[in-house]
């Protein structure tokens, strides 16, 4: 870091990714890459832990500092940077060897691994990731991360539904 310059460097936003140019072994330019926060993403969240979703985790490539901006920006309960795709899918086997139900939702190649061990994962057809799509039990074909919510109250109530029914044709049964 050049001389006088190291306050600046320490006051670069935390929500961009930092790419350095140095000549000769100083620092000449920093460029701040901006993978923005989806506007709806803390709506997202939300509506997942209205839904009864206990702990929702953020796993991205993206450096620590951009994480936890990020993290702290959507609400997650847990982040993890700099994670690679197996480290995705060893994290959701772990989380069921305890005992978890685990819904992972991904959008694209290094998600699959993730995708194929969760209970249930759901695509985003976002990038339209052939591999992630068929490695996930559900995909949602448009770019919108606020169907998943729906699509998850759909299947309780889809099961829910299939369990009241059942009950009645037992007990119909029985009463017959």
């Amino acid at each position: 870091i050049p001389e006088g310059k190291e306050e600046m460097f320490d006051k670069l936003p935390t929500q961009y990714s930092h790419l350095y140019l140095a000549i000769e072994d100083k620092l000449a330019a920093v460029i701040c890459i901006e993978d923005p926060v989806r506007p709806e993403a803390s709506k997202v969240i939300a509506r997942l832990k209205e839904l009864g979703i206990s702990k929702v985790v953020m796993m991205t490539g993206d450096s620590e500092r951009t994480a936890k901006a990020i993290a702290g920006i959507v609400g997650v309960d847990e982040y993890y940077s700099e994670v690679l795709p197996e480290d995705k899918a060893k994290f959701v086997e772990k989380e069921k060897s305890l005992g978890r139900k685990v819904i992972m939702i991904g959008d694209g190649v290094n998600d699959a691994p993730a995708l194929s061990y969760a209970n249930v994962g759901v695509a985003l057809g976002s990038t339209r990731t052939d591999v992630a799509m068929e490695a996930a039990d559900i995909t949602i074909t448009q770019d919108n991360p606020l169907l998943v919510p729906g699509v998850i109250g759909l299947s309780k109530n889809t099961v829910k539904t299939i369990r009241e029914n059942f009950a009645m044709v037992i007990g119909l049964n029985t009463f017959a």
